[in-house]
């Protein structure tokens, strides 16, 4: 119970990463003090996918689900549905890449809508 509980917590620590990463310059909006903690979470993500590292959270959370003692058929509604989010099967090294050019992107419109907007330019 307490293995299947804390890799429940890891994949849903690492969703939020992962949607934090994506989307956390649109944070920045409104607290501008928070690029200090997003732009290194940013960096950690587009490096992990650019460079087809496995973050570790990943390992962490299949070996919790394997003390667990836990397939995929048995598993609750986190561990059945989110995996396939965060790990698709189809994932290829093209893809990360796509997905580490996103993240980069969707980030330098955060960061320059935040940071370097013309002056005279109206929020």
């Amino acid at each position: 119970m307490w293995y299947r509980t804390g890799a429940d917590i890891v994949l849903l620590l690492h969703l939020c990463f992962i949607v934090f990463v994506i989307a956390g310059g649109f944070l920045l909006l409104k607290w501008r003090g928070l690029v200090w903690v997003h732009l290194p979470a940013v960096a950690w993500g587009a490096l992990v996918e650019f460079s087809g590292w496995v973050c570790p959270l990943t390992p962490l959370e299949q070996h919790l689900r394997s003390l667990a003692g836990e397939s995929s058929a048995e598993a609750d509604f986190i561990g059945r549905y989110l995996p396939p989010l965060l790990y698709p099967a189809a994932l290829t090294r093209e893809i990360q890449l796509l997905l580490g050019m996103v993240v980069l992107l969707v980030n330098l419109a955060f960061y320059w809508r935040v940071f370097f907007r013309p002056s005279g330019e109206s929020a």
